[in-house]
């Protein structure tokens, strides 16, 4: 049965969505936070229908990883990401280059019975306050079935080079570190989710990263509450020449990231643009591989 959404948005700062009595989503646009840590909208906290929590929020290894963000690691010698930057083969060490997104106006709050339409401008800033990426970013909060214990999020964004010269994407990988490709559209799990299970069309586990694949599940149990829940991603897709391949690790950490510039660099011209869509599927328990095949088949984009 499909339940209704209610919204509460503090202008300014944040948006809660609310279904079934629980608060599942909450929209933190233009957030407070150290400069080292990038400051740009994430997600956080998210919930399943049974109210527990499934996102990490500024943990103690990695100040910056805030439930869900859209963020680039490596940003033609800017770090969007936040932390110290990979040097190859230095590692990682600080630098004077982390940038901000900031949050320009929603072009559009569409608040539906059963579903929120949020359509965003933003603007990439430099360390050095250079503007150099125009964001475009749509997210839709929706699907919500109480009787089945799901609901959904579609995230989309369109990136405008605005820097008058060409803007180079990549990663860690890209820089030279194995197996570190995280940049882009980036989920960071609940601590108790540590050790959770990997679960794709071809298998699982934590030798998925670097794979290519149309979804990837990741369940795990509860703190605080009893039983666990699913968080079902699908890659989606990206307009750049370059394929997506997931970042996912179970240990030290729980992380998904379907990285548009695994392993490969993007290259964006001055005024050009590529697009990614993902969607990501919340569940109130753990499913088995063929309740995740199933729901994966229904829900594909």
């Amino acid at each position: 049965m499909t339940a209704a959404l209610t919204v509460t948005h503090v202008h300014g700062h944040h948006i809660v969505v609310n279904a079934a009595g629980v608060d599942i989503a909450t929209y933190v646009y233009q957030p407070e936070m150290p400069a080292f840590e990038s400051s740009k909208p994430y997600l956080h906290p998210l919930r399943t229908l049974s109210g527990a929590v499934v996102s990490g929020y500024r943990p103690s290894d990695h100040r910056w990883h805030k439930g869900i963000q859209m963020t680039i690691s490596h940003l033609s010698g800017q770090n969007f990401w936040g932390g110290r930057t990979y040097v190859h083969p230095e590692g990682y060490v600080p630098r004077d280059n982390v940038g901000r997104m900031r949050h320009d106006t929603f072009e559009l709050i569409d608040v539906e019975p059963d579903a929120l339409t949020l359509r965003e401008s933003l603007t990439w800033i430099t360390s050095a306050g250079e503007h150099w990426v125009a964001e475009r970013r749509d997210l839709r909060f929706h699907g919500v079935d109480a009787d089945r214990g799901v609901w959904v999020l579609d995230f989309a964004t369109e990136l405008r080079n605005i820097r008058g010269a060409e803007l180079v994407f990549g990663s860690p990988t890209t820089a030279g570190r194995p197996n570190a490709g995280y940049t882009g559209f980036f989920w960071r799990g609940p601590r108790g989710w540590t050790g959770g299970e990997i679960i794709t069309p071809d298998g699982g586990g934590p030798q998925t990263m670097g794979s290519q694949g149309p979804w990837l599940a990741y369940t795990g149990e509860h703190d605080e509450i009893d039983g666990g829940g699913t968080v079902l991603v699908f890659a989606g897709s990206s307009t750049a020449p370059v394929p997506l391949r997931w970042f996912v690790r179970n240990q030290p950490f729980p992380a998904v990231n379907p990285s548009p510039a695994f392993d490969k660099e993007i290259r964006l011209a001055p005024d050009e643009s590529f697009a990614l869509t993902h969607r990501v599927v919340f569940a109130d328990r753990i499913w088995q591989r063929a309740e995740i095949e199933a729901y994966a088949a229904e829900y594909a984009i």
